[in-house]
C-alpha cells in the first residue's frame, strides 16, 4: 500500500484530531512511498528500529514515538542517532499516543480490561482516558494485584489496603498516576495504571482505595499489538509486532 494510504486508513480509525497531545499523531518521519512491511512495538527505541531493519520494515508503528512537548529541538546524540537510522534505510515512523490510549475496541485501556477481565462501563477524566467498570471476579485487593500480575506477567506494585474487597475498578494504561484522584472521586475500590508517584501511596492509605502499578510498558503493549493485527486484516501490508520487554 502507499504511505498516504497507510496514514489515511490509521487516522480515520484513531481520530488524533479529536486529541490534545503531547506529540504529533500520525507520521513523524517520511520514508518510502510504498509499505509493503510494518514493525510495530510500544516505543520507537533504538533497539525496535534495528529489529525493523534487520526485518526490512518500510514502516515502525508505534505507541511512543518522537518529537514530544518541550524536549530539546537539537538532532544530536540518541535523536540523531534514530532519525539517521530511519532516513538511511528509507523507514516511515508512525505513532499515535493519546488516540491508541482511548480506541473503543482497538486502544490500551480496552485490551488492557480484556486481559484483565475488567468489563467497562464508563469513561471519564482528561479526554475520557479514565476508564471504569467492574472485576469479574471479587477477591481482596492482594489476591486481586496477585492475579493482574499474573496476567501481565510482570510483577505489580500493591499499596494501600491488602484486604480491601475489590468491585469496582478503574484504570488507565501508561503513565496516569495522576488520575488517582479522579478515579476515587468515581467511588472505585481499585485503581490501576502503569507508574507510581511517592503521592500515592498516602492518598491509597488514607482514602481507602488500593493503588496498583503494573508497569507502563506492560500495560500499553496490547494497544498497538491489536493496531496491528487490524491493520494486517485491513491492507496487504504484512504486520510483525515485536515486544522488547521495559521493566518500567
Amino acid at each position: 500500500m502507499q504511505r498516504s494510504e497507510l496514514i489515511a486508513l490509521l487516522d480515520a480509525t484513531l481520530e488524533p484530531w479529536r486529541f490534545k497531545d503531547y506529540a504529533p499523531n500520525g507520521l513523524q518521519v517520511e520514508g518510502a512511498g510504498e509499505v509493503k512491511k510494518v514493525v510495530t512495538g510500544v516505543t520507537a527505541s533504538q533497539a525496535l528500529l534495528d529489529e525493523a531493519v534487520a526485518r526490512g520494515a518500510d514502516a515502525v508503528l508505534v505507541h511512543h514515538g518522537y518529537f514530544w512537548k518541550n524536549e530539546d529541538a537539537r538532532v544530536t546524540g540518541i535523536k540523531r542517532r534514530r532519525l539517521k537510522t530511519l532516513l538511511e534505510n528509507d523507514i516511515n515512523l508512525v505513532a499515535y499516543h493519546l488516540p491508541l490510549d482511548a480506541h473503543p475496541v482497538l486502544g490500551n485501556n480496552a485490551r488492557l480490561a480484556e486481559v484483565l477481565g475488567l468489563t467497562a462501563e464508563g469513561q471519564g477524566g482528561d479526554q475520557n482516558l479514565l476508564w471504569y467498570g467492574r472485576a469479574e471476579t471479587v477477591r481482596n485487593a492482594r489476591d486481586f494485584a496477585d492475579d493482574l500480575s499474573a496476567r501481565l506477567g510482570r510483577e505489580t506494585l500493591l499499596l494501600g489496603p491488602q484486604d480491601k474487597t475489590i468491585r469496582r475498578v478503574a484504570w488507565c494504561t501508561g503513565g496516569a498516576q495522576g488520575f488517582f484522584a479522579d478515579a476515587v472521586a468515581l467511588g472505585v475500590d481499585a485503581f490501576i495504571t502503569g507508574e507510581v508517584s511517592e503521592q500515592n501511596l498516602h492518598l491509597a492509605e488514607e482514602c481507602g482505595v488500593a493503588f496498583i502499578a503494573a508497569g507502563h510498558h506492560a500495560t500499553e503493549r496490547y494497544g498497538i499489538q491489536a493496531l496491528g493485527e487490524w491493520l494486517m486484516q485491513n491492507s496487504d501490508a504484512t504486520v510483525e509486532f515485536v515486544d522488547l520487554p521495559n521493566p518500567v
